[in-house]
């Protein structure tokens, strides 16, 4: 094994020690756990009248005179599913706070993809439905499944899907917002104003409670639960209680003094372990982190493996004999919803990003392309979650229910075939020209880059590195060789890849050189780094930073606000998207355009007998 193989194989080993799943795994064990969940569902529904049965069956619950019934397909699709709508809630403000909706250039083409990937597949169903019950069904086609989306694009999707995977996700919260919006705004029956009262009573307690630093979780479960009953009441659908109690919970990056404390309350338990302590340590910790991201790891995992495959079984079964089937096919509510969701998702996102791309040339990020984005669109056809929800509040009549969820269902099965189709063809038009990464993606931008050496020097060296990496501090000297060697011939180019699997502390130096480089001293603090490449821990990198006599207020606040995080993920992502896996990764060329993959050992001599190569070639 050659020296620069060895980080490879250790982040690959460290993994599988780990027991790691990626989140590609994740998405597609949930999107497994729904489509089995549907199938369940589909074959119970045509064995008999069991499942109609059992899931009308009538659930009372009662305190004295008052009580709420429900059956309980009802009791699902009311009750439980306002735990996936607080998920949703809290996904879409951590996104809209410190996500990927904070960065405008980044966010730009999904968000304009989604506004037409919402308005043209709604258009489309009302071309088949333009009056009468059915039309107000053009609810149904709005929506994308986000974890169906992202299973099928892990199984069928191009070989280095990162850059489309970012895409989607962005895409998929802007989508639930406007589909969260259409479901307060548009099916809300028989309103009853008085109970709003209550309603927005209970969100207040909620928010003061935080104020109060009430930690009970009990507390605020009696608080939501009444917040829930008066949303019932007023006619507003109470999952949206879940939506609103999640957006208005605090989400924030962890604050250094917060963490100090905790660290300081930890010690003490451990110097003198008793209850007082413990408590005191315990509460300490969640203080540090924002209660949306506990919340929200805590019950993902619920939502995604139990909730909505409940839900999928309580609403995917369907009657499929050769007369329903006749039926459906003949219905235009089944069409509008196929065409809405196959045909609107694709033509409407698609031309979205393409005519957005022309107007604004390099706004489409390296290693995506309309090809790639078209076959997305595509599978933002699966609607399935959220469409068959829809599908229970816009329509009454069983005969025309049953039509919308075989289109639902039909759609999702012709959105993945024609999403796998359209990767396919792309892969065909555009074959890669050897393996990925042979060639460096992103090309040098001298006001995005960190460059040292003249920027227009004719040999151009192109590290990808990790701060924890001892193979990269190793090459560091190397690379000082290299420099002395060719003088003002070279540019050196550093960028971000660390590795988070073997390296905990990687991504956070990587944020801190970024840190500095606001400060115009990326260098000293990338030189100070990997001098120091066994002492990276969060207290260590701030005595760094003191060290080289930064502004450490406005390096705190630019680290705890993660303000250059989306500038560390566009490294992680190039690279990912080259199926770059170890590091040191180093390209070399003369000019952008054939900057190439260097493989071999990464010693001073090796570097300059290629470079020279270059040069002389």
């Amino acid at each position: 094994m050659t020296i620069d193989e060895k980080p490879t194989m250790l982040r690959r080993v460290s993994g599988l020690l780990a027991g790691m799943r990626s989140d590609r795994d994740d998405d597609t064990l949930a999107a497994g756990v729904v489509l089995a969940a549907t199938v369940v569902a589909l074959v119970w529904a045509n064995l008999g009248d069991s499942y109609e049965t059992f899931w009308h069956t009538p659930l009372s619950i009662r305190i004295g005179d008052y009580g709420i019934d429900l059956d309980l397909k009802h009791w699902v699709n009311d009750g439980l599913m306002t735990l996936f709508f607080f998920v949703v809630g809290l996904e879409v403000k951590r996104e809209l706070t410190i996500g990927e909706l904070t960065d405008r250039t980044r966010a730009a083409v999904p968000l304009v993809a989604a506004i037409a990937g919402l308005a043209v597949p709604a258009a489309l169903f009302l071309l088949f439905n333009p009056s009468g019950d059915a039309a107000s069904a053009w609810g149904v086609v709005v929506s994308t499944d986000t974890a169906f989306v992202l299973g099928a694009l892990a199984l069928v999707g191009p070989r280095c899907p990162a850059r489309l995977r970012v895409f989607i996700l962005t895409l998929a919260v802007a989508d639930d917002i406007g589909a969260l919006a259409i479901i307060a705004f548009v099916y809300t029956d028989d309103l009853r104003p008085v109970f709003l009262i209550p309603a927005a009573i209970g969100l207040l307690l909620i928010v003061q409670f935080r104020r109060l630093e009430v930690w009970r979780g009990v507390v605020y479960f009696v608080v939501a639960a009444g917040t829930w009953l008066a949303f019932y009441e007023s006619g507003v659908h109470p999952t949206l209680a879940g939506v609103l109690i999640a957006l208005i919970l605090p989400v924030y990056p962890p604050r250094r003094n917060e963490v100090e404390r905790a660290g300081e309350l930890t010690r003490a338990f451990r110097q003198s372990p008793n209850s007082d302590y413990a408590r005191a340590a315990q509460l300490g910790v969640l203080r540090a982190v924002s209660v949306n991201e506990r919340l929200l790891r805590f019950y993902q995992p619920y939502t995604a493996f139990l909730v909505v495959p409940i839900f999928a079984l309580a609403n995917a079964g369907v009657v499929l004999s050769v007369e329903t089937v006749g039926v459906a096919m003949r219905s235009p509510i089944t069409w509008g919803i196929v065409v809405g969701l196959v045909v609107g998702k694709l033509v409407g996102i698609t031309a979205a990003t393409a005519v957005f791309a022309r107007l604004r040339p390099g706004s489409l990020p390296p290693g995506l392309t309309l090809s790639q984005i078209s076959g997305g669109a595509a599978l933002a056809g699966i609607g399935f979650t959220i469409s068959l929800f829809i599908v229970d509040l816009a329509i009454e009549s069983p005969e025309a229910a049953n039509d919308a969820r075989i289109g639902v269902l039909l759609a999702a099965i012709l959105a993945t075939g024609l999403g796998w189709l359209l990767f396919r063809l792309s892969d065909r038009r555009h074959p890669p020209q050897g393996p990925a990464g042979l060639v460096l993606l992103r090309p040098i931008d001298p006001d995005r880059d960190h460059v040292r050496g003249p920027i227009d020097a004719p040999l151009t060296l192109v590290e990808y590195g990790d701060f924890e990496c001892p193979f990269c501090s190793r090459a560091t000297g190397s690379i000082r060789d290299v420099h002395k060697h060719f003088g003002d011939d070279l540019r050196y180019v550093f960028r971000h890849l660390p590795l988070d699997e073997v390296h905990p502390h990687a991504r956070f130096a990587a944020e801190a050189a970024e840190a500095a480089a606001a400060q115009g001293r990326f260098w000293d603090m990338h030189d100070h780094l990997f001098a120091h490449s066994d002492a990276l821990s969060r207290d260590e990198i701030y005595d760094h930073a003191m060290q080289l006599g930064l502004d450490m207020d406005r390096f705190d606040e630019d680290l705890r606000l993660g303000r250059y995080r989306h500038r560390v993920e566009d490294d992680d992502l190039d690279a990912e998207s080259s199926d770059v896996q170890g590091t040191p990764t180093f390209y070399l060329g003369v000019t952008d355009s054939d900057l190439v993959l260097h493989t071999g050992p990464f010693d001073a001599s090796t570097l300059i007998r290629r470079l020279e190569e270059v040069r002389e070639g």
